[in-house]
Protein backbone atom coordinates (compact mmCIF):
# COMPACT_ATOMS: atom_id res chain seq x y z
CA UNK A 1 0.00 0.00 0.00
CA UNK A 2 1.58 3.68 -1.14
CA UNK A 3 0.68 6.10 1.82
CA UNK A 4 -0.32 9.34 0.38
CA UNK A 5 1.63 12.18 2.98
CA UNK A 6 1.31 15.61 3.63
CA UNK A 7 4.25 17.55 4.54
CA UNK A 8 3.97 20.48 6.94
CA UNK A 9 6.35 22.85 7.80
CA UNK A 10 6.18 23.53 11.22
CA UNK A 11 6.54 27.00 13.36
CA UNK A 12 4.99 25.86 16.56
CA UNK A 13 3.52 22.93 17.82
CA UNK A 14 -0.10 24.28 18.23
CA UNK A 15 -0.11 24.95 14.39
CA UNK A 16 1.53 21.87 14.02
CA UNK A 17 -1.21 19.78 15.65
CA UNK A 18 -3.68 21.96 13.07
CA UNK A 19 -2.39 21.51 9.94
CA UNK A 20 -2.43 17.47 10.87
CA UNK A 21 -5.76 17.74 11.91
CA UNK A 22 -6.54 19.26 8.75
CA UNK A 23 -4.33 16.67 6.56
CA UNK A 24 -6.07 13.82 8.12
CA UNK A 25 -9.44 15.28 7.51
CA UNK A 26 -8.71 15.49 3.73
CA UNK A 27 -7.41 12.03 3.64
CA UNK A 28 -3.63 11.76 4.58
CA UNK A 29 -2.41 8.49 5.54
CA UNK A 30 0.78 10.24 7.54
CA UNK A 31 2.29 13.40 7.78
CA UNK A 32 5.78 14.82 7.54
CA UNK A 33 6.89 17.44 10.03
CA UNK A 34 9.13 19.91 8.65
CA UNK A 35 11.22 20.77 11.92
CA UNK A 36 14.15 23.03 10.02
CA UNK A 37 13.23 25.88 12.13
CA UNK A 38 12.83 25.00 15.16
CA UNK A 39 15.04 25.49 18.11
CA UNK A 40 13.60 23.46 20.42
CA UNK A 41 11.75 19.32 20.37
CA UNK A 42 8.05 19.15 20.78
CA UNK A 43 5.72 15.74 21.86
CA UNK A 44 4.11 14.43 18.38
CA UNK A 45 2.39 11.47 20.72
CA UNK A 46 -0.92 13.09 20.61
CA UNK A 47 -1.17 14.22 17.02
CA UNK A 48 -3.16 11.18 16.06
CA UNK A 49 -1.52 10.39 12.82
CA UNK A 50 1.64 8.72 11.70
CA UNK A 51 4.16 11.22 11.47
CA UNK A 52 7.71 11.71 10.04
CA UNK A 53 10.06 13.76 11.87
CA UNK A 54 12.45 15.94 9.48
CA UNK A 55 14.87 18.36 10.54
CA UNK A 56 16.54 19.18 6.81
CA UNK A 57 19.71 20.99 6.39
CA UNK A 58 20.24 24.07 4.00
CA UNK A 59 23.18 22.08 2.39
CA UNK A 60 20.36 19.61 1.40
CA UNK A 61 17.55 22.11 0.35
CA UNK A 62 16.33 22.80 3.67
CA UNK A 63 16.09 25.81 6.30
CA UNK A 64 17.90 24.45 9.16
CA UNK A 65 20.94 26.16 9.35
CA UNK A 66 22.40 24.48 13.04
CA UNK A 67 25.48 22.21 13.39
CA UNK A 68 24.81 18.55 12.73
CA UNK A 69 25.02 17.37 16.41
CA UNK A 70 22.81 20.53 17.29
CA UNK A 71 19.76 19.61 14.58
CA UNK A 72 19.96 15.70 15.21
CA UNK A 73 19.52 16.32 19.16
CA UNK A 74 16.07 18.41 18.01
CA UNK A 75 15.38 15.58 15.34
CA UNK A 76 15.67 12.77 18.06
CA UNK A 77 13.38 14.79 20.64
CA UNK A 78 11.05 15.26 18.53
CA UNK A 79 10.90 11.77 16.83
CA UNK A 80 10.46 10.30 20.18
CA UNK A 81 6.99 9.07 19.54
CA UNK A 82 7.11 9.34 15.97
CA UNK A 83 6.59 6.36 13.08
CA UNK A 84 10.25 7.38 10.94
CA UNK A 85 12.41 10.07 11.06
CA UNK A 86 14.07 11.45 7.81
CA UNK A 87 17.50 11.47 7.74
CA UNK A 88 19.98 12.68 4.76
CA UNK A 89 22.13 10.06 3.39
CA UNK A 90 24.91 12.28 3.38
CA UNK A 91 24.43 13.13 7.07
CA UNK A 92 25.19 9.41 7.97
CA UNK A 93 28.61 9.96 5.89
CA UNK A 94 29.19 13.29 8.45
CA UNK A 95 27.64 11.74 11.62
CA UNK A 96 28.92 8.95 13.26
CA UNK A 97 26.29 6.79 15.22
CA UNK A 98 23.09 8.51 13.76
CA UNK A 99 21.30 5.56 14.32
CA UNK A 100 21.69 5.01 17.94
CA UNK A 101 21.20 8.74 18.35
CA UNK A 102 17.65 8.96 16.90
CA UNK A 103 16.47 5.71 18.35
CA UNK A 104 13.34 5.70 15.49
CA UNK A 105 13.39 3.70 12.12
CA UNK A 106 14.52 5.55 9.58
CA UNK A 107 14.58 7.01 5.91
CA UNK A 108 17.17 7.75 4.60
CA UNK A 109 17.23 10.22 1.96
CA UNK A 110 18.68 11.91 -1.00
CA UNK A 111 18.00 15.21 -2.74
CA UNK A 112 19.07 17.19 -5.50
CA UNK A 113 16.55 20.15 -6.23
CA UNK A 114 18.93 21.04 -9.76
CA UNK A 115 19.22 18.32 -11.89
CA UNK A 116 19.29 14.58 -11.80
CA UNK A 117 22.40 13.18 -9.59
CA UNK A 118 25.22 12.03 -11.62
CA UNK A 119 25.70 8.99 -9.56
CA UNK A 120 22.24 8.09 -8.96
CA UNK A 121 23.08 4.19 -9.15
CA UNK A 122 25.91 4.49 -6.50
CA UNK A 123 23.43 6.11 -4.40
CA UNK A 124 20.25 3.78 -4.17
CA UNK A 125 23.40 1.30 -3.71
CA UNK A 126 24.70 2.79 -0.29
CA UNK A 127 21.10 3.22 0.83
CA UNK A 128 20.52 -0.31 0.21
CA UNK A 129 23.60 -1.05 2.14
CA UNK A 130 22.73 1.74 5.41
CA UNK A 131 20.60 1.20 8.16
CA UNK A 132 17.46 2.87 6.86
CA UNK A 133 13.87 0.90 7.11
CA UNK A 134 13.33 3.07 3.54
CA UNK A 135 14.94 4.83 0.79
CA UNK A 136 14.18 8.20 -0.35
CA UNK A 137 15.35 9.59 -3.66
CA UNK A 138 14.35 12.78 -5.37
CA UNK A 139 15.76 15.04 -7.90
CA UNK A 140 14.15 17.91 -10.38
CA UNK A 141 13.23 16.20 -13.27
CA UNK A 142 15.58 17.62 -16.25
CA UNK A 143 12.42 16.34 -18.98
CA UNK A 144 9.53 14.62 -18.55
CA UNK A 145 11.70 11.24 -18.94
CA UNK A 146 13.33 12.02 -16.20
CA UNK A 147 10.11 9.92 -14.40
CA UNK A 148 10.45 6.73 -16.00
CA UNK A 149 13.98 6.17 -14.30
CA UNK A 150 12.31 7.20 -11.07
CA UNK A 151 9.68 4.45 -12.06
CA UNK A 152 12.33 1.75 -12.53
CA UNK A 153 13.88 2.49 -9.26
CA UNK A 154 10.49 1.30 -7.40
CA UNK A 155 10.16 -1.72 -9.51
CA UNK A 156 14.00 -2.59 -8.99
CA UNK A 157 13.81 -1.84 -5.12
CA UNK A 158 15.56 -3.97 -2.47
CA UNK A 159 14.18 -1.67 0.30
CA UNK A 160 11.00 0.10 0.42
CA UNK A 161 11.40 3.12 -1.55
CA UNK A 162 10.17 7.08 -2.04
CA UNK A 163 11.50 8.09 -6.01
CA UNK A 164 10.05 11.33 -6.92
CA UNK A 165 11.21 13.82 -9.55
CA UNK A 166 10.40 17.08 -8.92
CA UNK A 167 9.01 20.29 -10.58
CA UNK A 168 6.44 20.39 -13.27
CA UNK A 169 7.96 17.64 -15.57
CA UNK A 170 7.67 15.17 -12.48
CA UNK A 171 4.26 15.70 -11.64
CA UNK A 172 3.35 11.88 -12.91
CA UNK A 173 6.12 10.75 -10.73
CA UNK A 174 3.83 11.81 -7.90
CA UNK A 175 0.46 10.81 -8.90
CA UNK A 176 1.83 7.07 -10.52
CA UNK A 177 3.91 6.40 -7.49
CA UNK A 178 0.89 3.94 -6.40
CA UNK A 179 0.99 2.21 -9.50
CA UNK A 180 4.35 1.31 -8.81
CA UNK A 181 4.42 0.67 -5.39
CA UNK A 182 6.38 3.57 -3.64
CA UNK A 183 6.46 3.31 -0.42
CA UNK A 184 4.65 6.87 0.02
CA UNK A 185 4.25 9.99 -2.54
CA UNK A 186 3.42 13.66 -1.09
CA UNK A 187 0.54 16.11 -1.58
CA UNK A 188 0.77 19.53 -0.33
CA UNK A 189 -2.04 20.24 2.41
CA UNK A 190 -3.24 23.39 -0.40
CA UNK A 191 -1.69 25.22 -3.14
CA UNK A 192 1.41 27.11 -2.20
CA UNK A 193 2.20 25.60 0.55
CA UNK A 194 4.23 22.62 -0.76
CA UNK A 195 7.75 21.85 0.69
CA UNK A 196 9.52 20.65 -2.84
CA UNK A 197 8.23 21.87 -6.14
CA UNK A 198 5.38 19.77 -8.23
CA UNK A 199 3.64 18.80 -4.90
CA UNK A 200 -0.36 18.54 -5.98
CA UNK A 201 -2.34 19.50 -3.67
CA UNK A 202 -4.17 16.61 -1.52
CA UNK A 203 -7.92 17.66 -2.62
CA UNK A 204 -6.55 17.44 -6.13
CA UNK A 205 -4.62 14.20 -5.75
CA UNK A 206 -7.59 12.45 -4.37
CA UNK A 207 -10.37 13.78 -6.40
CA UNK A 208 -8.92 14.72 -9.76
CA UNK A 209 -6.32 12.20 -10.01
CA UNK A 210 -8.39 9.23 -8.11
CA UNK A 211 -5.33 8.13 -6.14
CA UNK A 212 -8.01 5.86 -4.25
CA UNK A 213 -8.48 4.25 -7.30
CA UNK A 214 -4.82 4.01 -8.96
CA UNK A 215 -3.40 0.67 -8.77
CA UNK A 216 -0.84 -1.95 -10.56
CA UNK A 217 -3.54 -2.30 -13.49
CA UNK A 218 -4.43 0.95 -13.95
CA UNK A 219 -4.61 2.33 -17.52
CA UNK A 220 -2.38 5.65 -18.27
CA UNK A 221 -3.31 8.25 -20.18
CA UNK A 222 -2.18 12.24 -20.50
CA UNK A 223 -2.56 15.45 -22.11
CA UNK A 224 1.33 16.21 -24.40
CA UNK A 225 2.25 19.66 -24.85
CA UNK A 226 4.27 23.21 -23.47
CA UNK A 227 3.03 24.18 -21.50
CA UNK A 228 0.55 22.30 -20.28
CA UNK A 229 0.09 23.26 -16.03
CA UNK A 230 -3.23 24.60 -16.32
CA UNK A 231 -4.87 22.27 -18.80
CA UNK A 232 -8.63 21.31 -18.06
CA UNK A 233 -8.39 17.66 -20.02
CA UNK A 234 -7.08 15.98 -16.77
CA UNK A 235 -10.65 16.74 -15.09
CA UNK A 236 -12.56 16.29 -17.70
CA UNK A 237 -10.96 12.82 -18.38
CA UNK A 238 -10.82 11.58 -14.84
CA UNK A 239 -14.32 12.40 -14.22
CA UNK A 240 -15.63 10.61 -17.16
CA UNK A 241 -13.42 7.16 -16.19
CA UNK A 242 -14.91 7.83 -12.88
CA UNK A 243 -18.12 8.18 -13.86
CA UNK A 244 -17.94 4.81 -16.26
CA UNK A 245 -15.83 2.95 -13.64
CA UNK A 246 -12.89 2.84 -15.41
CA UNK A 247 -9.66 1.48 -13.94
CA UNK A 248 -7.63 4.63 -15.48
CA UNK A 249 -5.90 8.07 -14.72
CA UNK A 250 -5.54 10.94 -16.91
CA UNK A 251 -2.12 12.92 -16.30
CA UNK A 252 -0.36 15.99 -17.91
CA UNK A 253 3.09 15.36 -20.03
CA UNK A 254 4.83 18.12 -20.28
CA UNK A 255 7.13 17.45 -23.89
CA UNK A 256 9.55 20.40 -24.23
CA UNK A 257 9.09 22.45 -28.04
CA UNK A 258 10.92 20.61 -31.30
CA UNK A 259 10.18 16.89 -32.92
CA UNK A 260 13.31 15.60 -31.34
CA UNK A 261 11.55 15.76 -27.61
CA UNK A 262 8.62 14.51 -28.87
CA UNK A 263 9.97 11.30 -30.58
CA UNK A 264 12.14 11.33 -27.78
CA UNK A 265 9.04 11.20 -25.03
CA UNK A 266 6.86 8.38 -27.66
CA UNK A 267 9.89 6.47 -27.93
CA UNK A 268 10.20 5.63 -24.15
CA UNK A 269 6.67 5.96 -22.67
CA UNK A 270 4.95 3.54 -25.35
CA UNK A 271 7.26 0.77 -24.30
CA UNK A 272 7.68 1.34 -21.17
CA UNK A 273 7.31 -1.94 -19.17
CA UNK A 274 4.61 -1.79 -16.39
CA UNK A 275 3.37 2.05 -17.66
CA UNK A 276 0.53 0.65 -19.61
CA UNK A 277 0.50 3.74 -21.67
CA UNK A 278 -3.21 3.58 -23.44
CA UNK A 279 -3.95 7.15 -25.11
CA UNK A 280 -3.12 10.26 -25.81
CA UNK A 281 -4.31 13.64 -26.41
CA UNK A 282 -2.24 16.03 -28.35
CA UNK A 283 -2.14 19.83 -27.46
CA UNK A 284 0.07 23.01 -29.14
CA UNK A 285 3.04 22.38 -29.79
CA UNK A 286 2.91 18.93 -31.00
CA UNK A 287 -0.08 17.98 -33.10
CA UNK A 288 2.25 18.46 -36.50
CA UNK A 289 4.77 16.68 -34.93
CA UNK A 290 2.34 14.12 -33.76
CA UNK A 291 1.86 13.49 -37.24
CA UNK A 292 5.29 13.45 -38.32
CA UNK A 293 6.39 10.72 -36.02
CA UNK A 294 3.01 8.38 -36.51
CA UNK A 295 3.68 8.57 -40.41
CA UNK A 296 7.06 7.46 -39.68
CA UNK A 297 6.44 4.33 -37.65
CA UNK A 298 3.37 3.69 -40.08
CA UNK A 299 0.81 3.89 -37.79
CA UNK A 300 -2.51 4.46 -38.96
CA UNK A 301 -3.81 7.48 -39.14
CA UNK A 302 -7.40 8.92 -40.32
CA UNK A 303 -7.82 10.12 -43.70
CA UNK A 304 -8.99 13.53 -42.49
CA UNK A 305 -6.18 14.48 -40.29
CA UNK A 306 -4.00 13.79 -42.89
CA UNK A 307 -5.55 16.43 -45.26
CA UNK A 308 -5.35 18.78 -42.20
CA UNK A 309 -1.81 18.26 -41.17
CA UNK A 310 -2.53 17.67 -37.78
CA UNK A 311 -2.76 15.07 -34.76
CA UNK A 312 -4.58 15.66 -31.81
CA UNK A 313 -6.16 12.10 -30.25
CA UNK A 314 -3.29 8.83 -30.01
CA UNK A 315 -4.76 5.46 -29.81
CA UNK A 316 -1.99 2.94 -28.27
CA UNK A 317 -3.34 -0.67 -28.64
CA UNK A 318 -1.62 -3.21 -27.01
CA UNK A 319 -2.52 -6.85 -27.42
CA UNK A 320 -0.32 -10.05 -27.67
CA UNK A 321 2.56 -8.44 -26.92
CA UNK A 322 2.85 -5.83 -29.91
CA UNK A 323 1.40 -2.21 -29.75
CA UNK A 324 0.21 -0.44 -32.59
CA UNK A 325 -0.66 3.12 -32.53
CA UNK A 326 -3.36 5.19 -34.38
CA UNK A 327 -4.15 9.14 -34.89
CA UNK A 328 -6.82 11.03 -35.66
CA UNK A 329 -8.17 14.63 -35.17
CA UNK A 330 -11.62 15.16 -33.01
CA UNK A 331 -10.89 18.50 -33.21
CA UNK A 332 -12.99 18.60 -36.81
CA UNK A 333 -15.27 16.69 -35.76
CA UNK A 334 -15.91 18.71 -32.54
CA UNK A 335 -16.47 22.07 -34.81
CA UNK A 336 -18.83 20.07 -37.24
CA UNK A 337 -20.90 18.15 -34.37
CA UNK A 338 -21.23 21.88 -32.17
CA UNK A 339 -22.81 23.83 -35.71
CA UNK A 340 -24.70 20.84 -36.65
CA UNK A 341 -26.21 19.88 -33.72
CA UNK A 342 -26.81 24.17 -32.99
CA UNK A 343 -28.80 24.47 -36.63
CA UNK A 344 -30.44 20.63 -36.26
CA UNK A 345 -29.09 19.80 -39.63
CA UNK A 346 -26.77 17.00 -41.40
CA UNK A 347 -23.05 17.82 -41.83
CA UNK A 348 -23.73 17.45 -45.58
CA UNK A 349 -25.96 20.17 -44.83
CA UNK A 350 -23.22 22.76 -44.42
CA UNK A 351 -22.72 22.94 -48.31
CA UNK A 352 -25.82 25.75 -48.36
CA UNK A 353 -23.77 27.52 -46.12
CA UNK A 354 -21.26 30.48 -46.24
CA UNK A 355 -18.56 30.47 -43.33
CA UNK A 356 -16.14 33.02 -41.77
CA UNK A 357 -13.61 31.31 -40.57
CA UNK A 358 -11.54 33.73 -38.59
CA UNK A 359 -7.97 32.86 -38.04
CA UNK A 360 -5.50 30.76 -39.97
CA UNK A 361 -3.83 28.67 -36.77
CA UNK A 362 -3.99 25.32 -36.28
CA UNK A 363 -7.92 25.44 -35.16
CA UNK A 364 -8.63 27.46 -38.07
CA UNK A 365 -6.79 25.14 -40.22
CA UNK A 366 -9.11 22.51 -38.66
CA UNK A 367 -12.51 24.18 -39.65
CA UNK A 368 -11.40 25.37 -42.88
CA UNK A 369 -10.67 21.58 -43.85
CA UNK A 370 -13.87 20.29 -42.07
CA UNK A 371 -16.02 22.88 -43.93
CA UNK A 372 -14.62 22.41 -47.23
CA UNK A 373 -14.94 18.40 -47.26
CA UNK A 374 -18.96 19.41 -46.45
CA UNK A 375 -19.30 21.60 -49.25
CA UNK A 376 -19.40 24.87 -47.62
CA UNK A 377 -18.34 28.37 -49.21
CA UNK A 378 -15.44 29.23 -46.68
CA UNK A 379 -13.68 32.85 -46.26
CA UNK A 380 -10.63 32.89 -44.22
CA UNK A 381 -9.81 35.94 -42.54
CA UNK A 382 -6.60 36.63 -40.93
CA UNK A 383 -4.46 39.52 -39.57
CA UNK A 384 -1.43 38.28 -41.43
CA UNK A 385 -3.33 37.95 -45.09
CA UNK A 386 -0.31 35.87 -46.33
CA UNK A 387 -1.11 33.25 -43.68
CA UNK A 388 -4.66 33.30 -45.10
CA UNK A 389 -4.28 33.03 -48.85
CA UNK A 390 -2.03 30.24 -48.37
CA UNK A 391 -4.79 28.33 -45.96
CA UNK A 392 -7.80 29.53 -48.40
CA UNK A 393 -5.43 28.36 -51.38
CA UNK A 394 -4.50 24.82 -50.28
CA UNK A 395 -8.21 23.71 -49.31
CA UNK A 396 -10.06 26.09 -52.00
CA UNK A 397 -11.81 23.32 -54.59
CA UNK A 398 -12.05 20.46 -52.81
CA UNK A 399 -15.79 19.99 -52.35
CA UNK A 400 -15.84 23.51 -50.81
CA UNK A 401 -14.71 26.58 -52.05
CA UNK A 402 -11.98 28.90 -50.16
CA UNK A 403 -11.18 31.65 -50.60
CA UNK A 404 -9.60 34.90 -48.45
CA UNK A 405 -10.41 38.38 -47.26
CA UNK A 406 -8.64 40.61 -45.17
CA UNK A 407 -9.25 41.06 -41.90
CA UNK A 408 -10.81 44.53 -42.19
CA UNK A 409 -13.42 43.18 -44.19
CA UNK A 410 -14.20 40.97 -41.74
CA UNK A 411 -17.70 43.31 -40.82
CA UNK A 412 -18.74 43.66 -43.95
CA UNK A 413 -19.17 40.03 -44.63
CA UNK A 414 -22.37 38.28 -45.58
CA UNK A 415 -21.34 34.81 -43.93
CA UNK A 416 -24.20 33.06 -41.98
CA UNK A 417 -21.80 31.01 -39.45
CA UNK A 418 -18.64 32.59 -38.04
CA UNK A 419 -16.28 30.70 -35.95
CA UNK A 420 -13.04 32.25 -34.10
CA UNK A 421 -10.61 30.24 -33.77
CA UNK A 422 -7.91 33.10 -32.27
CA UNK A 423 -7.60 33.93 -28.82
CA UNK A 424 -9.52 36.97 -29.33
CA UNK A 425 -11.20 37.82 -26.38
CA UNK A 426 -9.51 34.66 -24.15
CA UNK A 427 -8.58 35.15 -20.34
CA UNK A 428 -7.13 37.65 -19.35
CA UNK A 429 -8.05 39.91 -22.82
CA UNK A 430 -11.67 39.35 -21.97
CA UNK A 431 -12.12 42.78 -23.41
CA UNK A 432 -11.13 41.70 -27.15
CA UNK A 433 -13.37 41.14 -30.21
CA UNK A 434 -12.47 39.84 -33.57
CA UNK A 435 -15.38 41.96 -34.42
CA UNK A 436 -13.98 45.35 -32.70
CA UNK A 437 -17.02 47.71 -32.07
CA UNK A 438 -17.92 47.01 -35.81
CA UNK A 439 -20.49 44.32 -35.87
CA UNK A 440 -21.83 42.43 -39.18
CA UNK A 441 -25.39 42.70 -40.23
CA UNK A 442 -26.74 39.37 -38.00
CA UNK A 443 -30.21 37.99 -37.62
CA UNK A 444 -31.59 34.98 -35.64
CA UNK A 445 -30.35 33.10 -38.44
CA UNK A 446 -26.98 33.43 -37.95
CA UNK A 447 -24.57 31.59 -36.16
CA UNK A 448 -21.90 32.58 -34.27
CA UNK A 449 -19.29 29.93 -32.90
CA UNK A 450 -16.40 30.90 -30.50
CA UNK A 451 -13.28 28.56 -29.94
CA UNK A 452 -11.90 30.18 -27.04
CA UNK A 453 -14.06 28.23 -23.75
CA UNK A 454 -12.33 31.01 -21.21
CA UNK A 455 -14.62 32.58 -20.52
CA UNK A 456 -17.37 30.77 -21.18
CA UNK A 457 -19.04 34.47 -22.10
CA UNK A 458 -16.86 35.96 -24.65
CA UNK A 459 -17.34 39.35 -25.74
CA UNK A 460 -18.08 38.08 -29.62
CA UNK A 461 -21.00 36.04 -28.14
CA UNK A 462 -22.46 38.35 -25.74
CA UNK A 463 -22.30 40.77 -29.45
CA UNK A 464 -24.27 38.13 -31.02
CA UNK A 465 -26.70 37.62 -28.46
CA UNK A 466 -27.16 41.60 -28.81
CA UNK A 467 -28.16 40.97 -32.24
CA UNK A 468 -30.13 38.17 -31.95
CA UNK A 469 -28.11 36.08 -33.29
CA UNK A 470 -27.66 31.89 -32.57
CA UNK A 471 -24.13 31.18 -30.56
CA UNK A 472 -22.13 28.20 -29.61
CA UNK A 473 -19.34 28.64 -26.72
CA UNK A 474 -16.10 27.12 -26.60
CA UNK A 475 -16.44 24.64 -24.17
CA UNK A 476 -19.15 23.01 -26.71
CA UNK A 477 -15.95 21.86 -28.74
CA UNK A 478 -13.74 20.67 -25.91
CA UNK A 479 -16.28 18.80 -24.15
CA UNK A 480 -16.94 17.10 -28.21
CA UNK A 481 -13.49 16.63 -29.11
CA UNK A 482 -12.50 15.41 -25.28
CA UNK A 483 -15.86 13.04 -25.67
CA UNK A 484 -14.26 11.89 -29.23
CA UNK A 485 -11.24 10.81 -27.73
CA UNK A 486 -12.61 9.21 -24.69
CA UNK A 487 -14.33 6.91 -26.97
CA UNK A 488 -11.61 6.52 -29.26
CA UNK A 489 -9.51 5.14 -26.46
CA UNK A 490 -12.12 3.02 -24.38
CA UNK A 491 -15.07 1.87 -26.74
CA UNK A 492 -17.35 3.06 -24.18
CA UNK A 493 -19.93 6.43 -24.80
CA UNK A 494 -18.82 9.42 -23.32
CA UNK A 495 -20.52 10.63 -20.09
CA UNK A 496 -20.50 14.35 -21.71
CA UNK A 497 -23.51 15.34 -19.15
CA UNK A 498 -20.67 15.00 -16.54
CA UNK A 499 -17.77 16.51 -18.62
CA UNK A 500 -19.56 19.45 -19.27
CA UNK A 501 -20.56 19.92 -15.64
CA UNK A 502 -17.03 19.20 -14.76
CA UNK A 503 -15.47 22.36 -16.92
CA UNK A 504 -18.40 24.48 -16.75
CA UNK A 505 -17.72 24.40 -12.94
CA UNK A 506 -13.75 24.96 -13.14
CA UNK A 507 -14.62 28.02 -15.60
CA UNK A 508 -16.74 29.52 -12.93
CA UNK A 509 -14.26 28.88 -9.98
CA UNK A 510 -11.47 30.62 -11.96
CA UNK A 511 -13.81 33.53 -13.06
Amino acid sequence: MTLLCVPIFVRDAQQARRDTALAAEAGADIVELRIDEMTESFSVNSFGVPCIVTNRPTWEGGRCELADEDRLKILAKTADGAAYADVELETLHRVAGVPDKIGRPLIVSSHDFQTRPAKLNNLIIAMNEGPGAINKIAWAARTVRDNLEAFEILQRRDKPTIALCMGEAGIISRILAKKFGAFLTFASLEDGVGTAPGQVPIARMKRLYRWDSIGPQTKVYGVVGSPIAHSMSPAIHNAAFDQTGIDGVYVPLLVNEGYESFKAFMESFVPFEGLDLSGLSITIPHKENALRYLTEKGGQIEPLAQRIGAVNTIAIDRQNGSVKLSGRSTDYAAILDSITNKLQAAREDLAQFRVAVIGAGGTGRTAVAALAHYGATVVVYNRTRDRADALASEFNGKTGKVVSAPMEKLCDSCCQIYINTTSLGMHPNMDASPFDDSVPKLSPDSLIFDAVYNPIETKLLRQAQNAGAKTINGVEMFVRQAAAQFETWTGKSAPMDIMRNVVVDALSMRA
